[in-house]
């Protein structure tokens, strides 16, 4: 295994952020790490990258313990952080020179320009950092995190803040890379996670809540259906939500509703002897799959 996550918790004082998770990732996997602000997931990766010590368990990365070889981990290991940060008065090559010094490259200059090329900075590198747009500041941190050839990419938030070309490009270069690496990179962008994950890690308040395949995930008839139902005339919510199968409910405007369950054969009944006895006609009522975005709504939504 790439990284093996063993029991990692993390306390600040009598706050736990991350409460004894476990998982395995293999090499040539691009696993998204998702979950809502505040869940844990920045916090694991600063564990995982060993810039934060945990409290319990311990993570290994290529073999390496995090705790007892935290040197042997770095070597091995990229890390593109949230902030991304970068020092804005050098220049694009000297900061890139300056990380194949910290990593004792035996050939940076060659490395460099290969990274340069890879990440498409070419145009760019003649620039102070702090004079480049936000995607190609993005582009300055993923070079350093790949500068040194590591085995494992830990991205926090890799396209956060970039526009619709620049988020195209970066998860272009991401699919590229994984194909030869671990990558574990978290993001609040669920149709990146489609685009470029073969496996989805759900984290909520520090507990994993969800960890396979993203076509598993939204396997629902298991686990939660899905019903789409549009009446001919308008429907007052806290009636449809007193349906005694109803376990969530969106409004999808002009007269449509989606009703979440986990018995949607049984719902399907109620919905049907529910509008007969409230004189109303259903012009239609159908099952969805459950999308990425309803999966992760539905386990990390407060009870």
């Amino acid at each position: 295994m790439s990284i093996n996550v063993a029991a990692l918790t993390k306390r600040y004082g009598t706050q736990l952020a991350v409460d004894h998770i476990s998982f395995d990732l293999k090499k040539g996997e691009i696993v998204g790490f998702l979950g809502p602000n505040g869940a844990g997931k920045s916090t694991t990766m600063k564990m995982i990258t060993g810039y934060l010590p945990p409290s319990e368990g311990t993570a290994m990365v290529s073999g390496f313990d995090i705790q007892q070889q935290p040197m042997e981990v770095r070597k091995r290991v990229g890390y593109l952080p949230e902030a991304n940060p970068l020092y804005y008065d050098m220049y694009v090559r000297e900061y890139l020179e300056f990380t194949a010094g910290i990593h004792k490259l035996e050939k940076p200059k060659a490395r460099i320009e290969e990274m340069i090329s890879l990440t498409g900075l070419n145009k760019e590198a003649h620039k102070k950092i702090g004079a480049l747009s936000k995607g190609y500041k993005q582009r300055v941190g993923l070079a350093q995190a790949m500068l040194h050839n590591p085995e494992v990419l830990i991205l926090d938030e890799p396209t956060s803040g970039l526009d619709p070309n620049q988020i195209v490009e970066i998860r272009d270069l991401i699919t590229r890379i994984g194909k030869e690496k671990t990558v574990l990179l978290s993001t609040h962008i669920m149709q990146e996670v489609q685009a470029m994950c073969s496996r989805v890690i759900i984290i909520s308040n520090g507990k994993i809540v969800a960890d396979d395949s993203i076509d598993r995930l939204q396997q629902n008839d298991k686990k939660q259906g899905v019903l789409v139902i549009s009446f001919d005339a308008e429907v007052e919510m806290v009636k449809l939500r007193a349906l005694k199968n109803v376990q969530k409910i969106e409004d999808l405007g002009n007269k449509r509703w989606k009703l979440f369950t986990n018995k949607p054969d049984e719902l399907r009944r109620e919905v049907m002897k529910w509008a007969l006895d409230n004189d109303l006609s259903i012009s239609s009522m159908q099952a969805e799959s459950q999308s990425l975005e309803d999966v992760f709504r539905t386990l990390t939504q407060k009870k």
